[in-house]
């Protein structure tokens, strides 16, 4: 890959990894709640996604009134995910994960309740195969899809709804509605080639 293409994607992957932070952030901020986020646990490998993408995505997270608008770049090979997340133009986080270690990097403005695990889970709910996501889900969890809709259960109660507008799930827009922690995150990606 050219010098030139790995920073966009760097620089997008920034932006998407910051808007799905932003979104983490707003079910963290939820009044009298746990400390911090229930996570799931998915931790599941790149080569699980089943495919090498590349994409420059415009993420839009709406939660009590508040629309917040962010870039990102996202690359996931068979060995990795990169993640880079940019506000107002200047990186504030950035993933790297082999499919065992996680690295992060993080702007000292960006708040604490913005955490790497987050991130990722959400992006993984996200992209990842189904049957990826059921294999890894602990007792009480379950998903599901119909159509161009998955959704996430915790014993029988659906806690976050993802709707695709086509296939492969990374291309054109997704809507995700996240109902325990009240927040809808709209990720719109662009592949950037290869």
């Amino acid at each position: 890959m050219h010098r030139a293409g790995l920073i966009g994607m760097q620089r997008l992957a920034s932006a998407t990894a910051l808007l799905l932070m932003l979104s983490v952030l707003a079910g963290c901020a939820t009044p009298p709640r746990q400390t911090g986020r229930q996570l799931i646990g998915l931790k599941l490998a790149p080569a699980a996604l089943g495919a090498s993408i590349s994409l420059q995505q415009h993420l839009t997270v709406q939660r009590d009134g508040r629309t917040d608008e962010l870039d990102a770049a996202l690359e996931v090979d068979p060995e990795h995910l990169e993640l880079v997340g940019l506000a107002l133009g200047q990186r504030v986080l950035t993933l790297h994960y082999d499919g065992q270690n996680l690295q992060s990097w993080r702007h000292l403005m960006l708040p604490a309740q913005v955490r790497a695990e987050d991130v990722l889970e959400d992006l993984q709910l996200t992209l990842w195969p189904l049957e990826s996501i059921r294999q890894a889900l602990p007792a009480g969890w379950r998903a599901e899809e119909s159509g161009l809709r998955r959704t996430l259960f915790l014993d029988d109660a659906p806690v976050t709804v993802i709707d695709y507008s086509g296939t492969p799930r990374w291309s054109g827009t997704v809507e995700l509605s996240n109902l325990r922690y009240h927040y809808h995150l709209t990720i719109q990606s662009v592949s950037s080639g290869s």
